[in-house]
């Protein structure tokens, strides 16, 4: 059972940002800011599942107001407490079916969040939410991993994605139900432990349907922020679909 945080309450918000420090380095962040505020103009982003503020942040001193919203308190109260967090508004709830007022010219979701949604009923209410929240022309942007099922070898069902030291990462994969579970075991003082998340996996062509279905077009798909090109060997996507200006 999770909270009213989901998985990320204070326990996990808590230790968030350590544990995922190479996604802060300026080599990381860098390329993503300025795709999103190239694509913003002078207009708003909206963040679905903003968290701690990692993109918002640095976005947010590019010049570009940044709306968030998130479904952890906790995670939302670790942004507010960073120097200019305060200065980004954040809407708690469920990001598929949460409004805010206003329209804006991106709205983005980055590093698999769009997977939290563990349905694909989920999935669909997001981009339809997405598309009432874009003015016309506006655009929205999803980072998420091509799914790592068809690298599995015949029979197997899990894969191991991070091994160090302090933390190992374990995905595991239900191919029927197009679902996974992330398990991770984390060192903590002298002991591991272990904090499980669910996740749907989704195909790219799949996610070009709920566009549609959303009224939204396919404008771009890179294989990572530098606008590298998609292939059939890319781990990851960045897509990017237009609603119609008029």
């Amino acid at each position: 059972m999770t909270g009213e945080d989901g998985y990320f309450d204070e326990h996990v918000a808590a230790r968030y940002d350590e544990s995922a420090l190479e996604l802060f380095d300026p080599a990381v962040v860098d390329p993503v800011v300025y795709v999103l505020a190239e694509l913003a103009g002078s207009g708003r982003a909206l963040e679905l599942g903003i968290g701690t503020g990692r993109i918002a942040l640095p976005l947010a001193q590019r010049g570009v107001p940044v709306h968030g919203i998130e479904l952890s308190r906790a995670m939302a109260a670790r942004l507010r407490a960073k120097p200019g967090g305060e200065e980004i508004d954040v809407t708690i709830g469920d990001f598929a079916t949460t409004t805010v007022e206003g329209t804006f010219a991106v709205a983005y979701v980055v590093f698999n969040t769009v997977e939290n949604l563990t349905t694909q009923e989920a999935q669909v209410a997001c981009f339809r939410n997405v598309a009432a929240h874009l003015e016309p022309g506006g655009c929205f942007v999803i980072e998420v991993e091509v799914p790592g099922v068809q690298w599995l070898q015949p029979g197997e069902t899990t894969r191991v994605f991070h091994a160090s030291d302090t933390h190992w990462g374990i995905d595991e994969y239900d191919v029927v139900n197009q679902g996974l579970t992330s398990h991770h075991f984390t060192l903590v003082g002298e002991t591991f432990e272990l904090v499980s998340m669910p996740f749907r996996y989704v195909w790219p062509a799949e996610l070009d349907l709920m566009a549609e279905l959303a009224g939204m077009t396919l404008r771009e798909r890179w294989s990572g922020w530098k606008r590298e090109p998609f292939t059939s060997g890319s781990r990851q996507h960045v897509s990017i679909w237009q609603k119609p200006s008029a």
